[in-house]
Order: structure tokens, then sequence, then C-alpha cells
């Protein structure tokens, strides 16, 4: 068994943002494996990968996000507990693998912990989030900006800007862009829904994660991340982002849905860092 496996999905990502992935999570002391699932149609990225520790998967096809992390997954539930979720513009210093580890197997009750995420400016990303209902998803994406202040204290509440993102919190949805997940939850909760090819995916999963788990933000430990927002600059991913849209609101309810109302109005965990302990940084 080892002690953790981890994958990354990548579409025609350049070399160096590759590299710099794949170093971060290898640079450990643990057990570790990682999965490279290429959906690009060449293998140019199977060269990046000679480090024993790395297997390499080419789909030849492009299979969407979570249907690439789940062919990951699938070996990590019988490889591992733990198996850690990764975007390739994502990096990080050593020990932050750890310290997610260590706090994950604290709390077996934890089904996912994402850790503080900041972009490559030290300037933090608000990535942890309520279950949305349509009104939030409309009002972020096209609510022209003059008309953002009349939505301004609800789209607060739905980022979590309203609380401390210095302490660890229970958060209804964290981002894709870097999740732990606890396998055994996984084996009972289910893996990525790969109905949704891209977008909402880590929103569905973490909804489900709320059957018998807990989803923590832990921010003792800090990543970069680029954070591209592919959906707003171009016409395609914004497309598939509302086709994902659509489907999550299919699947979970539109405008009645009393379990996402129950979720989002759950306490925040109680800080469970004494105060004053500072952020680990590259």
């Amino acid at each position: 068994m080892c002690d953790l496996v981890g994958s990354i999905v990548v579409y025609q990502n350049s070399d160096e943002q590759i590299r710099q992935a794949l170093a971060s999570f290898l640079n450990t002391e643990l057990n570790v494996r990682l999965y490279v699932i290429d959906n690009s149609p060449d293998e140019r990225v199977s060269a990046l990968c000679g480090d024993e520790r790395i297997f390499y998967v080419h789909n030849g096809r492009n299979l969407g996000f979570g249907a690439g992390h789940n062919v990951a997954i699938k070996s990590s539930l019988r490889e591992a507990n733990y198996h850690v979720v990764l975007n390739p513009d994502v990096y990080f210093v050593k020990g932050v693998l750890e310290s997610l580890l260590s706090f994950a197997r604290s709390r077996p009750d934890v089904g996912v912990v994402m850790p503080k995420i900041l972009n490559p400016d030290g300037s933090i990303q608000h990535l942890c989030k309520k279950l949305p209902s349509p009104a939030d998803l409309i009002a972020r994406r096209f609510l022209p900006g003059f008309l953002k202040p009349l939505m301004g204290a609800r789209l607060a509440r739905y980022e979590f800007r309203d609380q401390d993102y210095d302490s660890v919190l229970s958060v209804p949805v964290l981002s894709g862009c870097f999740m732990m997940l606890n396998c055994a939850a996984l084996s009972q909760v289910g893996m990525f829904d790969e109905r949704y090819f891209m977008y909402m995916e880590d929103v569905d999963l973490c909804r489900r994660m709320q059957e018998g788990y807990k989803t923590i933000y832990f921010p003792k430990v800090a990543i970069y991340h680029g954070y591209e927002k592919g959906s707003y600059r171009s016409f395609p991913l914004m497309m598939r982002h509302i086709v994902s849209a659509l489907r999550y609101f299919q699947k979970w309810g539109w405008f009645s849905d009393a379990e996402r109302v129950r979720i989002n109005q759950k306490k925040s965990e109680a800080p469970l860092l004494e105060s004053g302990e500072r952020t680990a940084q590259v």
C-alpha cells in the first residue's frame, strides 16, 4: 500500500507547467504514486514522466476532468487510503502533502480536505463555496459589474468571504483544483460523476460527501494555483460550464432544494488550529 496516490489530468498543457506540478507532488519522503492521465491527442507528455513513481496513461481522446481522474481513482482505491486530485497548474513546497495527510488520518470523518489556495502573486483565491443555487451561478458569471453590488452580500457569503480564511472550516464545496480524498468515503459515495465533462463535478462530489463525511478547508498549508478561469475567456468552455450547471440542477433540483438549504446552513467547523499559527507558503 502507498501512503498516498495522486492524479493529474492533462490536456495540451505546457511542459513547464506539468514539470512544476509533478515535481511538487513527488518532492516528499512519503511512499507515493502519481497517475498522469493524458487526454491530449499525442503522447508528448510521456517524456516528462520518467520517475518510477509516475504511471502514465494516454487516453488518446479528451475524456473530461472527472472521467480522467476516475481512471486513476479506480486503482487508488486498491493502493492507498487517500487520493489527491490536483490540476497541472498547481505547485507547492515539500511538507504540504505530509501535513494534509496527517490531518486527514487524524480525522477519519473527513471525506475531502483542501488547503489554502493562493494566486501566483500570493493573494488568496476564495475557493470555499456554498452549494449553489441557479441565482448564485448566474450572478457570478453573467451579472454586469454595475449590478453586482445588488448581490454583493449574497455572493460574499457564497464564497465564504465573511469567514476567516486562516481558520479550519467545514465548507460545503471545495475546489477540484486540489483536494485530498478519503478512499473509504469514495467507496461509499462514489467517484466523480462522469456526466459532467468539465465543471461542477467537484460540487457534485462534495455534495455527495455530505451523506456521511465532512468537507474541510485546512489553511495550515497553502499551494499556488494558476486559476486560468477558462470559461471566462473561451466561448466553448463557457458552454461546457453552462451544460454542466444544467445537468447539476437537473440532478439535484432547481429552485426547490431543501437539502441544499440544510447543508448550507450548517455551522462552520470550530477552528482546529491554535490562534496565531501561520500558513505555510512557498
